[in-house]
């Protein structure tokens, strides 16, 4: 007898748009929105939990997530915000591999400077990464970045840089997800 393992596509290679959702990375005030709107951002943040809830690599994903890479958007169950409450709490920074800028630049005004781009988020703090990018003139992920940047700059000055070799447990991440309010949304 014969046993088949079929490989199980991951729900975010195979419904990619479910978790490309601006909503799901940076969630909207309660009282920005209306309460049917509210409402819709719940369905699709508990359909994105549940699909990568049952995800075969789910705990992997999320270790890598928190502990080795920090990706940005809606991975392993966790926003941007819930994988930096993780790391604080087990005392951890992630240090990017490379601050290489990706893509091509921008053809015609040259490169959108960081200034700017936190100038226009200053000036417009309720306005999306796609609002944002359209008012400079460049790419969300432009915008993305330079907000990263700004982020990572802050961690920075708050915290230390601890050594590779002392990474935590996947034990000790999965406890620190469970202590999530947003780890029992669906």
């Amino acid at each position: 007898m014969t046993i088949l393992i079929e490989p199980t596509t991951p729900p975010c290679a195979s419904v990619p748009e479910v978790y490309h959702d601006e909503q799901l990375h940076s969630p909207p005030a309660r009282t920005d929105i209306t309460a049917a709107e509210w409402e819709s951002l719940n369905v699709k943040r508990a359909s994105a939990h549940r699909q990568c809830a049952g995800c075969p690599v789910m705990t992997d994903c999320l270790y890598r997530a928190v502990v080795e890479v920090d990706v940005s958007g809606f991975v392993a169950c966790t926003t941007e915000l819930d994988r930096h409450l993780i790391r604080r709490q087990l005392g951890i920074t992630v240090q990017q591999a490379s601050t290489t800028p990706y893509g091509a630049p921008r053809v015609g005004g040259g490169p959108v400077s960081h200034e700017a781009v936190m100038t226009a988020r200053q000036a417009y703090p309720k306005d999306t990464c796609h609002q944002l990018a359209d008012r400079l003139g460049c790419s969300t992920s432009t915008i993305k970045r330079h907000l990263r940047r700004a982020r990572e700059a802050k961690l920075e000055a708050r915290e230390a840089i601890r050594e590779t070799s002392s990474q935590p447990t996947m034990d000790a991440v999965l406890d620190a997800f469970d202590m999530l309010s947003t780890s029992k949304i669906a």
